[in-house]
């Protein structure tokens, strides 16, 4: 199946730009409708208002689609799904809460299990990423301009960055595990980058950061849209599984539970 003869790029990142829109027009309001999920993750107006406009869009396609604020499909009918769409209308909702700007909208394309195509949207930034192996290339559209394309990087091993002279590792400053913290210590000089949401998979994208371990729960819609831009690069994000054994294994989608393992990104 060529993916690119049906995959309509243009349509893809108006459904994101439309997400953007209506989620900074909640955030320049006094009310953001906050609710409590079951698994306690908040949910806003500005989650459902995005989710709204990109299914808009998506649903004019032929593939079906998983989101985050979408009704959630058995697993029995979407094992049989070959393409489809993976959403995160509002990614990082605690930090849209916060009102400190790091949050994205998120849209990926699935096919046989891999990220072939995805988009990461910063309303805050203007910033919208976007690209996968199905372009053999990812690109980054700041405001309105012309794309920029993002510089593609040699597969590289872990042992190859820990030989640097500083390894930069995306990781929060005030909330760290044990694991994480494990595994910055093993390099004996670090600097650390802090980021919310999609984003931290962003600052890999821009060659700002060498390396992101993940040692707490994500769900495939969290990573699904940078997995696919940074496979455009040369990255990957490989499966953790214990005791912390850093695999050669990506992280696959549509899987019969949407929780993704721990995982390192480099």
């Amino acid at each position: 199946m060529n993916i690119l003869e049906n995959l309509n790029i243009d349509g893809v990142l108006k459904a994101a730009y439309a997400a953007g829109d209506a989620i900074m027009k909640i955030y320049d309001t006094s009310d953001f409708g906050v609710e409590m999920k079951t698994d306690d993750s908040p949910l806003t107006l500005a989650d459902k208002a995005a989710h709204i406009e990109i299914v808009k869009y998506l649903e004019s396609t032929d593939w079906p689609i998983i989101s985050e604020e979408g009704i959630q499909t058995p697993f029995e009918e979407r094992n049989n799904w070959d393409t489809l769409w993976m959403v995160d209308p509002l990614d990082g909702t605690k930090e849209f809460i916060k009102r400190n700007g790091e949050f994205t909208v998120n849209i990926a394309l699935i096919h046989g299990e891999i990220p072939v195509f995805g988009v990461v949207y910063s309303p805050i930034l203007k910033k919208m990423y976007y690209g996968g192996t199905a372009l053999g290339y990812s690109e980054l559209i700041i405001e309105s301009n012309d794309p920029l394309r993002l510089k593609s990087k040699t597969k590289s091993q872990l042992e190859t960055i820990g030989s640097k002279s500083s390894v930069r590792i995306i990781a929060s400053r005030s909330h760290q595990n044990q694991d994480t913290r494990n595994f910055i210590n093993q390099y004996e000089n670090t600097e650390l980058v802090s980021m919310g949401s999609s984003l931290k998979f962003m600052v890999l994208a821009e060659g700002n950061a060498d390396v992101y371990p993940r040692y707490a729960p994500t769900m495939e819609w969290d990573t699904a849209a940078a997995h696919a831009i940074l496979l455009g690069l040369g990255y990957d994000i490989y499966q953790v599984i214990e005791p912390n054994i850093i695999t050669k294994k990506s992280l696959n989608y549509n899987k019969e539970n949407l929780l993704n393992p721990y995982f390192v990104a480099y």
